[in-house]
């Protein structure tokens, strides 16, 4: 983990937001997103969550991830390197994905897509080991 942190201070970087747009989340996996929002959370306790595009979003030192609410079927994650562009590593980013579950839409941003909560609890592992190495590049 980075031992740079950022302050995110805001009203909107806390967990009393998430859980207020949580209670009011009018969607048909908000069950997933509440997994998914404990199995993040549960990869490091330097991870921190916040409401950040509309959306329950983890970070560190930056914002590394954003729940995706807006799949036509089920609900995604979001992985990037915070707000703003930023110089990729020597290489790209080294993300071992055994089970070929990161989508690539660009060099520095992937998305992870569970149908629901069932297949967020069936990749769960796989997905925290994912996470760990993701931030390791935040």
């Amino acid at each position: 983990m980075s031992a740079r942190r950022i302050p995110h201070s805001t009203p909107a970087d806390t967990s009393v937001a998430v859980d207020a747009f949580m209670a009011t989340l009018d969607h048909p996996h908000a069950d997933a997103v509440q997994r998914l929002r404990a199995l993040v959370l549960g990869v490091d306790p330097t991870v921190a969550e916040g409401v950040k595009w509309n959306a329950p979003s983890w970070r560190t030192a930056e914002y590394f991830a954003t729940t995706q609410l807006r799949l036509k079927a089920g609900v995604g994650l979001v992985l990037h390197r915070g707000a703003k562009a930023r110089a990729q590593p020597d290489g790209g980013l080294a993300i071992d994905d055994p089970q070929g579950l990161l989508r690539w839409p660009a060099p520095d941003r992937a998305l992870l897509t569970f149908a629901d909560r069932a297949a967020i609890e069936t990749q769960a592992v796989a997905v925290q080991a994912l996470l760990r190495q993701w931030i390791a590049h935040v």
